[in-house]
């Protein structure tokens, strides 16, 4: 009697999981309002910080180093003097402008700064304020990134009341003016070409503006050691005296506060997107991380509480984005004030400040570890939230343009 056999059982294949969402904050889709050339530039800015820069950062920010290398490489990529037309600038929008600065400080706030002080502050000093000659000497170097420049406007005794008085001086002998005075927190004063100086004229008590070289006599440079945010930058206090600056070196177009104030006014914007890229940045490192931690048996991503967070987060960024678009479309309308970009930047840094404390929540004590990143983030987000106008001073000028009262001391 033979006994019959069963057929072997069929393995039964079994079907991979499928790929988890990538970690991207554009939760909208906001990068499709760029046009193709547009958004090929943006992708090429994130190509180059993902490459060049991540991989570096950590250890360039731990030892309070700027990564001078990378110099001519963001040279390369064209983006330097981005919304200026003429001069050897590219002529592009103020929107794609903030799109670059937010991609920028995605990977990292400390070389947006660098970033935003050469071209926003610096060259938007010269051509907003400069004469032609003057922006025909220095704004063709500077867009090529040949010439370094810096800020200079806050000093160690005036921060926000730079508008009720300047302690730097400046004084007129001949053809020439004495500059003398202190500026604090300027960032690449200690290793750049030409300063943008702030100081109040004594003969009319006004402020005026002066494209100082740096290895002019009397100007001297010292990098601020010990700072806990921004580490990457080099932040210097500059002390001036006797500078002597000829008055072709004056900004023929900055005779008063008010004439500062429309470069504070477009830098302040461009602060607004970098919150919102150093938002995107601690998000997007907190999601990959929860979908790869393990605890219980199971990624933390699967938590209602972790997903809550990462709610939270998306949220702030994506309306941070809506508001920041508006305010770009509107400053390249030319219908941009200064309330418009004072609304944009403090609540943009306000939400930042949540995001970027919520992903290292999110982490635990890892949170803390620089290589997860979102420490750096945290870390960077109080200077962003503090430079360009504190949220205080920028909820007043708000106040003052929709009550019709000054609340200013």
């Amino acid at each position: 009697m033979s006994i019959a056999h069963p057929a072997p059982l069929q393995a039964v294949p079994v079907k991979p999981p499928p790929p988890l969402p990538q970690a991207d904050g554009d939760f909208y889709l906001i990068a499709r309002t760029l046009d193709e050339e547009d958004n090929a530039i943006r992708l090429k800015v994130r190509a180059f910080m993902e490459t060049e820069v991540q991989p570096i950062i950590n250890d360039y920010w731990e030892r309070d180093e700027f990564p001078f290398e990378i110099v001519p490489k963001i040279a390369a990529l064209r983006i330097a003097g981005l919304p200026y037309q003429g001069y050897g600038c590219p002529g592009k929008s103020t929107t794609l402008m903030g799109f670059v600065m937010m991609e920028l400080a995605r990977i990292d706030a400390s070389i947006s700064t660098f970033f935003g002080v050469h071209t926003g502050l610096a060259m938007g000093s010269i051509y907003l304020c400069g004469s032609e000659e003057q922006k025909q000497t220095w704004l063709p170097p500077m867009a090529a990134m040949e010439k370094i420049g810096s800020f200079g406007l806050t000093e160690p005794d005036v921060g926000s009341a730079v508008s009720r008085g300047l302690r730097t001086t400046a004084r007129r002998e001949g053809d020439d003016w004495i500059l003398d005075g202190q500026k604090k927190w300027i960032g690449n004063a200690t290793w750049g070409d030409v300063t943008i100086i702030w100081a109040n004229d004594v003969a009319d008590d006004q402020v005026k503006g002066f494209i100082v070289e740096n290895r002019t006599p009397g100007f001297r440079a010292e990098k601020i050691r010990t700072k806990m945010a921004l580490r990457a930058v080099h932040n210097g206090l500059i002390t001036l005296t006797g500078c002597r600056v000829s008055e072709a070196n004056r900004l023929q177009g900055a005779n008063s506060f008010r004439d500062t104030a429309t470069v504070l006014r477009m830098s302040r914007a461009g602060v607004a997107w970098e919150s919102v890229g150093c938002a995107t940045g601690a998000y997007e490192h907190a999601l990959r991380y929860a979908q790869r931690r393990e605890q219980f048996g199971k990624p933390i991503a699967k938590f209602q509480l972790v997903q809550d967070l990462l709610f939270k987060m998306l949220g702030n960024i994506t309306s941070s984005q809506a508001l920041c678009l508006r305010l770009s479309q509107l400053q390249d309308q030319g219908l941009m004030r200064d309330e418009h970009a004072s609304l944009a930047k403090g609540v943009a840094t306000v939400r930042m400040r949540e995001t970027v404390g919520w992903a290292r929540e999110l982490l635990g004590a890892n949170g803390i570890l620089l290589e997860e990143h979102i420490g750096r983030f945290v870390a960077d987000a109080e200077a962003l939230y503090s430079y360009e106008g504190t949220r205080e001073m920028n909820a007043l000028i708000v106040g003052k343009a929709i009550t019709g009262f000054s609340a200013f001391a």
